[in-house]
């Protein structure tokens, strides 16, 4: 016995016709759901980081316009600059005539981002706040730019080199680090960033994990006092050994004492985006080196 299937009229419609079938759905970083009606065709990002996850995800030649400072990959720079994240130029991102914005929940003023939907842009909002968020979005942005076949490769691969050092650090002797972001005034990062994710994964200890704000300021005396064994330098691109060598100064210092002071550059580890993995890989290195001279 032979079964026959057929096809309703609306469904076969779909399936003959260019584009009706091609309408994507997607949540954004805050959980919001997105629609287009069909793959975007000119994408301006918001954020280096969320620029760096377009290109990533395969829609880099789909990406028209960026925000200053988006300088990776390389070709990124060759895109029309519309401004700095915390204020964007509007004539500048309405004359590049997006389909889709791809907007940074905690750095782009809120303002821009209603005007946009006000006037029928639709905007995805990027809020990477861990490890598990980045893939999220690189998938995301791939269904929105019909460029899944390079996105999805892209997730697996994060998500499999993240695992291989949380494998490669179970049971790892815990260090106690102090991470600077800025040098003057002092700041670091807490709970709030995921850099104290990487470094739990690389079975580190955030010493101020729990001070209050994302970025908090904090004192010499303070860093003294949490007698970290590990410390370590961002910035905003460039080596500041000055930035290290200023703790010298303190012997008594167990980081100091065992030459557990290191840089690494912050667009790898601080930039929430698919080079956060190659961050962490570093962050784990340097903190394997640090046991390595415990020994």
């Amino acid at each position: 016995m032979t079964t026959r299937y057929s096809l309703s009229p609306l469904l076969a419609l779909f399936l003959l016709v260019p584009g009706l079938a091609a309408a994507v759905t997607v949540q954004d970083g805050l959980g919001e759901e997105l629609e287009l009606a069909e793959p975007a065709e000119r994408i301006v990002s918001l954020a280096p980081h969320a620029t760096e996850m377009l290109f990533a995800a395969g829609a880099g030649e789909r990406v028209v316009a960026v925000s200053s400072h988006s300088d990776h990959p390389p070709e990124a720079a060759e895109r029309t600059d519309i401004g700095g994240y915390s204020g964007p130029d509007m004539e500048a991102i309405l004359a590049a005539e997006p389909d889709l914005v791809v907007a940074w929940a905690e750095g782009n003023p809120r303002g821009p981002v209603r005007r946009l939907r006000e006037l029928g842009v639709p905007v995805f909002v990027s809020d990477p706040r861990g490890l598990a968020d980045i893939p999220a979005e690189l998938r995301a942005l791939g269904r929105l730019a019909g460029t899944g076949e390079t996105a999805e490769p892209a997730a697996d691969d994060f998500t499999e080199r993240v695992a291989a050092l949380r494998e490669a650090h179970q049971g790892a002797a815990p260090l106690r680090v102090f991470y600077a972001i800025w040098d003057r005034p002092l700041m670091t990062l807490s709970r709030g960033h995921p850099v104290t994710e990487v470094m739990e994964l690389c079975g580190g200890v955030n010493v101020f994990a729990d001070a209050e704000g994302a970025s908090p300021r904090i004192s010499e005396e303070a860093v003294l006092a949490a007698e970290p064994e590990v410390i370590i330098a961002g910035g905003m691109g460039e080596e500041q050994p000055e930035w290290l060598e200023r703790w010298r100064r303190w012997p008594e210092l167990p980081a100091v004492a065992d030459d557990n002071l290191f840089f690494i550059k912050p667009d790898i580890l601080q930039r929430t985006g698919p080079r956060l993995v190659e961050g962490a890989e570093r962050l784990c290195a340097v903190l394997d080196q640090a046991r390595e001279r415990a020994q």
